[in-house]
């Protein structure tokens, strides 16, 4: 069992590092939803390049629940992406740090291998709406959160990924 941390920024390469460590019963957890042309070809690429033998897991709010039932050993699972899920509980106006605690608790008593896949944003500019703000430090809090329990953290950018904690299978070394 292991869990893998995967940041950087937009179209860095993220997921695809992600999928290229897949093995055993893959599953992969959908955090976006298709609610305009733009998102729904972002996601119709993701399933393109996964290819066939994934189950996919719909989920916009309750990781933990969802990863409960996957924790099989053998099982491979993807978190795609953090991010996204942070904004779907702040939208909706959810306890973000609740849902954040309760994932790393799932999270610690995994018997599966998990790959989550999260975006950096503060390296970027000062969001100029309250908003923006306090989504950028909660995805930074997030972030911190979730690389304290993971075995593995890695930042990619133009594709090539950095060590940061732990070590990237050979297999996602290969690829990548």
């Amino acid at each position: 069992m292991s869990i893998t941390l995967i940041l950087g920024g937009a179209r860095s390469g993220k997921s695809r590092l992600a999928e290229s460590l897949a093995h055993g019963q893959k599953h992969y957890i959908a955090t976006a939803q298709a609610e305009d042309g733009e998102m729904r070809e972002r996601i119709a690429h993701h399933k393109v390049r996964r290819g066939v033998g994934w189950t996919t897991h719909e989920e916009r709010y309750h990781l933990a629940g969802v990863l409960r039932p996957l924790n099989k050993t053998g099982n491979f699972i993807i978190v795609d992406c953090l991010t996204i899920w942070l904004s779907n509980l702040m939208l909706a106006e959810r306890n973000w740090q609740t849902a954040a605690d309760l994932l790393c608790s799932a999270l610690k008593d995994q018997r599966a291998d998990i790959v989550l896949v999260t975006n950096e944003v503060g390296l970027g500019i000062v969001p100029v709406m309250p908003l923006g703000r306090a989504f950028r430090d909660a995805q930074g809090l997030l972030n911190q959160q979730v690389a304290a329990v993971a075995d593995n953290v890695a930042f990619v950018a133009a594709g090539l990924p950095m060590v940061l904690k732990g070590e990237l299978p050979r297999r996602a070394a290969r690829s990548a």
